[in-house]
């Protein structure tokens, strides 16, 4: 038995994540418990999708001050709703302090901040992967940030690469697309200074913004961006990968078994310079006006690039080119590597302006436009029609935003136009309206969409079924999302959310168009006894509601063409003392498969304990059971996973966290398709210290 050593925390969970549409607050489930570690743990569960988890992963990175946070920040947080952050808005105005009542605060606690102004402030974060097959040093990243004094703060990113593939060239002998070798590099991927005064805020360096509904311009995955965050985040790595990155002859046969730890990686948004000037325009009415410049180098998946000095004709179908590595002796041989970094370098600006009359009622308008420039001399390079950018050249949109409330009630509107230089396309519109209805323990919510077949918009995060145009979700879809949540503190909890959208044109696959998918669930918790909590969940997925939907030619597995999944999750949560929770849950699910000649019947169980033995150390079990089709043991994931983990603040500034896991692949090697994994022994370290 091959025993592997990995200090990887997502890697642990990659396999497990859902893709689920995009919720507005309040997301998929109200977290139990706010850790990053248990944040995690739901999205391996499926409770909550990857958009969720980076949303509130940045809430807690971040830190919301009650005392100074808008509206549209304090709805982010989990479990209010607009009639309750009214009500912390007055208590706030009224008190001269938070506005949180003593159980929000508590409830809320992870993600709150509270800064002394004139103080300094910060933390330092230290993350490690290793795996005992590695022959390489391990991957490591650093992530420090500062502020507090005059206004200013500070933040950067270092990482440690041991595979980190060479720039994009052309060989002008063979014209092929040629590589470095991967080797070693020390990397400074994101870095930002920002300065806030009263009236203005301005950052120099990597930084996230949106505005609006989300339509036109967003990359925070914020539910109601009002703006810029800076952005430093890391992404641990992804479990093993294998050791060699060129095919052919380019590895010795040891190296093309092995498998090792994958670097750490991080999300590409903007980098430059933002800032943001505010001020009384007379009559009542604030005025906002940001404004961005940017220029980032950007990575792209080799499926992605278009070669078009090979292939002129990109809509009749061109594969994407071969890169080459060169070795000893002028040999070139094939990169196996799907992402390449630095392909091109993307210039971008824009800004938004807004007038608001109230915390509840305004008027916007975005823009924004880029023009990617390719860094490869003596090619024409272009994107592919499946990639996410536009081909053909520059692309942008503009969008008008508009919201209005009065008591109970709130209106929201967007509508972006977007453009391109595409073939065939120039561009769409695309339009999003809710309506919420707001108590203090109820909100109905009624959202409609509009997103043409030629809008074709890479930085809009508005919401959307999980199907993708060339490489796009928020793209041809005319939907409507249903949201209901009720909540009595300490009695019971609902929330329920019907999601229906059809596709105007056909898409991906021709004979689409009309087709009509529906998303559907609902969750009941009871919470009157601390011993004993039950919850049900309810789930339904459809696409085409009973009608033969055809498989996209290019469909990654036999998951991809299912039409419809029907599925119960039932679980019991138990506070047996002060320092003692147990949770235990069991989901059954019918995934009806056309291309697999019938339905499947899915299990996943569950078994948590957490333990807080003392102030200063918190302890976690957890066993999972995950089986994908429960008739055979041949082809889907099959698993046994065993994790303990542990927090341990030595003082009140300096603090540990570790997590080990055990994973068993459960599938029968003497008849399975693809040979099961070996059981894997995964490690996960992080040490952190604040002032």
């Amino acid at each position: 038995m091959r025993r592997v050593l990995s200090l990887s925390l997502i890697g642990l969970l990659g396999g497990w994540c859902v893709a689920l549409p995009g919720w507005a607050a309040p997301y998929e489930v109200e977290p139990e418990a706010a850790g990053e570690l248990d944040l995690l743990a739901l999205v391996e569960e499926g409770a909550i999708s990857g958009e969720t988890l980076a949303a509130l992963l940045a809430l807690r990175r971040a830190g919301v001050e009650p005392g100074l946070a808008t509206r549209a920040t304090l709805y982010g947080l989990p479990g209010l709703t607009y009639a309750q952050v009214d009500g912390l808005l007055r208590r706030r105005a009224r008190e001269a302090g938070r506005g949180l009542t003593e159980e929000e605060a508590r409830r809320l606690a992870p993600f709150l901040a509270s800064r002394e102004p004139g103080r300094l402030y910060g933390d330092a974060r230290w993350m490690m992967a290793f795996s005992a097959s590695d022959a390489l040093p391990p991957p490591m990243a650093l992530q420090v940030r500062a502020g507090g004094l005059a206004g200013m703060r500070a933040g950067v990113l270092v990482s440690f690469a041991r595979r980190r593939v060479g720039a994009l060239e052309r060989d002008a002998r063979s014209r092929s697309l040629v590589v470095e070798a991967p080797g070693a590099a020390l990397l400074l991927p994101k870095f930002y200074a920002q300065w806030t005064g009263e009236r203005a805020s301005v950052l120099a360096g990597t930084y996230r913004l949106g505005f609006g509904q989300r339509l036109t311009l967003d990359t925070t995955a914020l539910p109601s961006p009002e703006g810029f965050l800076p952005d430093e985040g890391v992404r641990p790595p992804g479990g093993l990968e294998r050791e060699c990155l060129v095919g052919g002859e380019g590895c010795e046969e040891e190296a093309r078994r092995s498998e090792v730890t994958p670097d750490f990686g991080w999300d590409e948004g903007f980098r430059g310079v933002v800032g943001t000037v505010r001020g009384s325009v007379g009559h009542g009415w604030e005025g906002v006006l940001t404004g961005f410049g940017s220029y980032q180098l950007r990575s792209l998946p080799r499926s992605a690039v278009l070669d078009l000095s090979v292939c002129s004709r990109p809509r009749e179908g061109c594969k994407a080119p071969d890169v080459r590595v060169p070795l000893s002796g002028s040999r070139l041989e094939k990169l196996t590597a799907r992402t390449l970094p630095g392909v091109f370098h993307e210039w971008a600006g824009g800004g938004n302006a807004t007038l608001a009359l109230s915390p509840r009622a305004h008027v916007g308008v975005t823009g924004w436009v880029a023009r990617p420039v390719w860094n490869v001399e003596g090619a024409r390079l272009d994107f592919q029609p499946s990639a996410r950018y536009p081909a053909g050249g520059g692309f942008g949109a503009v969008g008008l935003d508009a919201a209005w409330g009065h008591g109970a009630l709130d209106l929201f509107f967007e509508g972006t136009r977007g453009f391109d230089s595409a073939p065939g396309g120039g561009g769409g519109f695309g339009a999003l309206q809710r309506t919420v209805l707001s108590g203090e323990r109820r909100e109905l919510e009624l959202a409609l969409r509009y997103y043409g077949r030629d809008f074709a918009n890479p930085y809009s995060g508005a919401p959307s079924g999980p199907d993708a145009l060339e490489g796009l979700r928020v793209r041809n879809e005319l939907g409507a999302r249903l949201r209901y949540l009720q909540r009595e503190e300490r009695a019971w909890r609902l929330r329920g959310q019907v999601d229906a959208w059809t596709l105007p044109a056909d898409g991906a696959v021709p004979g689409t168009a009309g087709t009509v998918h529906l998303r559907a669930s609902a969750r009941a918790d009871w919470l009157v006894w601390p011993l004993f909590q039950p919850s049900l969940q309810v789930e339904l997925r459809d696409s085409g509601l009973g009608a033969e939907v055809p498989c996209p030619e290019d469909a990654a597995s036999e998951q991809d063409c299912s039409s419809g999944r029907y599925g119960l999750i039932a679980r019991v949560r138990s506070e047996l003392s002060d320092g003692v929770t147990v949770a235990a849950q069991y989901g059954h699910a019918r995934v009806d498969e056309p291309e697999a000649g019938g339905p499947r019947y899915d299990g996943q169980a569950v078994l948590d304990v957490r333990l807080r033995p003392g102030e200063r150390l918190r302890l976690g079990g957890r066993l999972v059971w995950k089986d994908e089709d429960l008739s055979e043991r041949s082809r889907l994931r099959q698993e046994l996973r065993a994790s303990v983990d542990a927090s341990w603040s030595a003082f009140d500034t300096v603090s540990a966290r570790a997590r080990y896991a055990w994973v068993l692949d459960l599938k029968d090697a003497s008849v399975a398709r693809v040979p099961p994994d070996p059981p894997r022994h995964l490690f996960h370290l992080e040490l952190e210290t604040r002032f």
